[in-house]
C-alpha cells in the first residue's frame, strides 16, 4: 500500500508543479500593443513620384506610344511632386502594351531605392496596363529593405501632360512583409 501512496503523491506533485509553472512563468518579452491586434501583418505605406529626368536638350524616351511600340523608361523617383524634390531612387521598366504581350513576364516596373531609410528594390507587375489616369498594379517582390514584399502600387498621373511618357506619376505603395515581428512605420 505504501508504494501506491508514494506513486500517487509523486504524480499529484508533478501535476501541481506543471500547473504552477504554467501560471507563474513570465510570458514572452513583447511591448504592449495599443490596439490589441497581435496578429496584424506588418505594412509599409509610401507615397512617391516618378518624373522624367530634366536633362537640357536630351530626351531618353519616345514622345508617343502606339500599339506597335514598347515603352522603355528610366526615370527618377522623388519624395515630392516637383522636379526639385529629393531624389530617393529610380524607376525603370520595359512594357509592351500590345495585346499579345499584355500578360508577359517582361512587363515589370522596377523601383530602386537608395536612401538612408530604404535601400533595395521593388518589382511591380505591369500586366494589366491601360492608358488610364490611375493604375492599380501588384508588387510581386523586392530586395534589400523590401525583401519578399508583396502589396499594391497605385499609379496616378498628377499632371495633364499630353505625352504619357513625359507625365509625372504619383505612386502610392502599400507593402506587406511576411515573417516580420514588428510593424515598420510608414
Amino acid at each position: 500500500m505504501l508504494p501506491r501512496v508514494v506513486f500517487c503523491t509523486a504524480v499529484s506533485l508533478a501535476i501541481l508543479v506543471v500547473v504552477l509553472l504554467a501560471l507563474l512563468s513570465p510570458g514572452p518579452h513583447r511591448k504592449p500593443s495599443k490596439n490589441h491586434h497581435h496578429t496584424r501583418p506588418p505594412w509599409l505605406a509610401l507615397s512617391l513620384y516618378i518624373q522624367q529626368p530634366q536633362i537640357a536638350g536630351f530626351s531618353t524616351l519616345p514622345k508617343a506610344i502606339s500599339d506597335a511600340e514598347a515603352l522603355i523608361f528610366h526615370q527618377k523617383l522623388t519624395e515630392g511632386p516637383t522636379n526639385t524634390s529629393r531624389v530617393v531612387g529610380k524607376a525603370q521598366g520595359f512594357i509592351v502594351p500590345v495585346e499579345g504581350f499584355a500578360h508577359s513576364a517582361f512587363n515589370i516596373i522596377y523601383l530602386t531605392f537608395d536612401t538612408s531609410e530604404h535601400s533595395g528594390s521593388l518589382s511591380v507587375e505591369a500586366k494589366h496596363v491601360a492608358h488610364k489616369d490611375r493604375q492599380l498594379l501588384n508588387v510581386v517582390g523586392g530586395t534589400g529593405s523590401f525583401a519578399f514584399a508583396r502589396g499594391l502600387a497605385a499609379f496616378t498621373q498628377t499632371d495633364r501632360h499630353p505625352s504619357v511618357v513625359d507625365a509625372t506619376y504619383r505612386v502610392k505603395l502599400q507593402l506587406k512583409f511576411p515573417n516580420r515581428s514588428q510593424t515598420i512605420p510608414g
